[in-house]
């Protein structure tokens, strides 16, 4: 068999490895699927998908390269003549999917050293059943599956090619078929993104190019020209974007420079867009790290486009506190500060797959998890909603979804309320299984030993006895860490302590005060303790203009809030989620006193007793 490419070494990872697939035999009908439609770098010419595979991967040992798509049907995109490009447009005219099939069959066979390109398979191969699909879509997989099995066609020199950008568009039957290979093309990695960036913005400084390549992980070479392409299709160019920006900058120390750090990354940017970004009132970076200012731009653009491309399932989260600003807690904060420890330190092997956050309501499971991300440094994103929204093209759109949150790696995937995520939902029939699918998938990539330290599931919930058994077990959620109300005075001055500071509020009231004061607070959740912080603040608010003490919580003011406020009680169902916490809890430590000696059996009586009263 001859090589179906010239070697080249500037060849990427995907390619060659589709490469070394060809000429061992092993398939000749490939898929590509995931970052299909970024550009490929192949010294200073960024290359679409198409252009790359006809134009360097192909181009040299193919006679002719066909593209089949369902917009454009069949063109001739390398070798043959003029008149046969006409004849085979002519031929083909008026013949429907299965004659195109067809032809092209009998040009692979009579003409050999042939490759075929089809973008957008999954427009012609469908994922569907079979008895829904047309008869043109019967036809045009019935001829893939029986050429990848067709050793003539083989030995003939001819490659197909299949693009999509996931592989739950295309048919299983024909991706089941072991002579049909598919190839990841990846989201790009960081010395991807360099070159690209060097590429788009040549006068960039190199320590600037190496920042933003380390800052921008998780966007593709594509969003990357859009961000810092010095004079691109759209919005105004690199000159422009300086006047403007030091207009808006004027009168501010350094501002010619900072003007020309942002015009290098506000490209294809309208003026409103520009203004609106760019904010005149910064404080200026710090010494010692130049570009504070830029990340933080880069930053917001980097979450605006990955935001839009995963279509609004995910959203990124953006904690302003860390774990100094918890009240209490204290044996969660140690666990979750060595969790932190270690992915700092990059110790991928100790780190966690995930966490699983219990308990009842109200006990500050988001606030502190969001704490935690703040401080490990880890970026968040939440998935949202995905049950209720992907509809249609759901697979495809969790695969986008899995790929960008892999590619920003070191990255925690938030999940919260996860019993409605990850529940009992039914036996599925109802969507046509896609719900099961979905959550295999997200089972299968949370398992992923590749995964450890680059990407952190974090599960929040109130009931995990309606989490699936299986989400649970380790290797997926290793550390379940469980949530409970203040056990003591002392601990819910704390909290509140922790609120006023948060919000800013001033209290004279005294430590031992404040501790006696709260200790008559039994069964107070951090939600109430935080509402009636707020509470004694707005009456000290009111009082201001007829107190010296201004807008200062006093003893009275507090107890007066204490008086005024009537917290939610259904006590039944809240010990009911603290003894799941219990029985879920991955240490003992973690938890309160007075359950650290209960056996299972104590805890498995308590629950079956509880459940009984709440359900009867």
């Amino acid at each position: 068999m001859s090589d179906p490419v010239l070697h080249r070494p500037a060849l990427p990872a995907w390619a060659e490895t589709l490469r070394q697939k060809y000429l061992a035999g092993e398939a000749a009908v490939f898929v590509l699927y995931r970052n299909v439609f970024d550009r490929t770098l192949v010294g200073n010419t960024p290359y679409g998908m198409i252009a790359f595979l006809a134009e360097v991967l192909l181009k040299d040992n193919k006679q002719r390269i066909f593209e089949l798509s369902v917009d454009r049907g069949v063109r001739l995109v390398q070798g043959g003549s003029t008149d046969e490009k006409t004849e085979l447009y002519r031929h083909l005219e008026g013949k429907g999917l299965g004659g195109v099939f067809e032809a092209l069959e009998r040009r692979l066979r009579d003409q050999p050293s042939n490759a075929l390109l089809i973008p957008y398979a999954g427009a012609l191969l469908p994922a569907t059943e079979t008895q829904f699909l047309s008869l043109d879509e019967r036809s045009a997989y019935t001829a893939l599956h029986r050429w990848s099995l067709d050793d003539e066609l083989a030995a003939k020199d001819n490659v197909i090619i299949l693009i999509t950008e996931s592989l739950a568009e295309i048919n299983p039957g024909l991706l089941a078929n072991p002579r049909v290979a598919a190839i990841e093309v990846p989201m790009p990695d960081r010395s991807t993104r360099e070159a690209a960036i060097h590429h788009y913005a040549p006068s960039m400084p190199p320590a600037q190019v190496m920042r933003l390549a380390d800052q921008t992980a998780g966007l593709r070479a594509i969003q990357l020209a859009s961000i810092v392409a010095g004079n691109g299709p759209d919005g105004l160019n690199e000159t422009q974007r300086i006047q403007l920006i030091g207009s808006l900058l004027t009168g501010t120390p350094n501002a010619t420079e900072r003007a020309a750090k942002l015009a290098g990354i506000t490209a294809g940017m309208t003026p409103d867009e520009i203004r609106q970004l760019v904010d005149p009132t910064r404080s200026l970076p710090e010494a010692d790290d130049p570009f504070e200012e830029m990340s933080e731009v880069v930053r917001k653009r980097k979450r605006e486009l990955i935001e839009k491309e995963c279509a609004g399932l995910i959203e990124f989260i953006e904690p302003r506190h860390g774990l100094d600003a918890v009240g209490g807690n204290a044996h969660i904060k140690t666990e979750l500060l060595e969790i932190a420890r270690l992915i700092k330190s990059g110790e991928r092997a100790r780190a966690p797959m995930g966490l699983l956050a219990v308990g009842p309501m109200g006990a500050g499971k988001t606030f502190v998890i969001k704490a935690f991300l703040k401080e490990a440094g880890l970026s968040g994103v939440a998935l949202k909603n995905f049950r209720s929204k992907w509809v249609g093209s759901t697979e495809s759109n969790l695969e986008r979804v899995l790929a960008t949150v892999k590619a920003m790696g070191p990255i925690a995937l938030v999940i919260d309320e996860g019993d409605r995520s990850f529940g009992n939902q039914g036996d599925g029939d109802g969507d046509g299984g896609t719900g099961s699918r979905v959550i295999a998938r997200l089972k299968e990539f949370m398992s992923d030993p590749e995964n450890r330290g680059e990407v952190l599931f974090i599960l929040m919930t109130n009931r995990p006895d309606k989490l699936d058994t299986d989400i649970k077990r380790p290797g997926r959620l290793d550390r379940k860490i469980p949530f409970f109300y203040a056990e003591t005075g002392a601990e819910r001055a704390a909290i509140i302590r922790a609120i006023l500071r948060r919000y800013g509020i001033q209290s004279d009231i005294a430590d031992d005060v404040l501790e006696t004061r709260c200790a008559g607070l039994e069964g107070y959740s951090n939600a109430d303790l935080e509402a009636l912080a707020l509470l004694a603040a707005e009456f000290a608010e009111r009082s201001g203009d007829q107190s010296s003490a201004g807008d200062v919580v006093t003893e009275a003011l507090f107890v007066k809030a204490i008086d005024d406020f009537m917290p939610p009680r259904e006590i039944a169902m809240l010990r009911y989620m603290e003894m799941l916490a219990v029985l879920e809890t991955s240490r003992r430590s973690l938890l309160p006193d007075r359950f650290q000696n209960l056996t299972a059996q104590q805890i498995q009586t308590q629950l079956n007793e509880l459940r009984h009263h709440i359900n009867r």
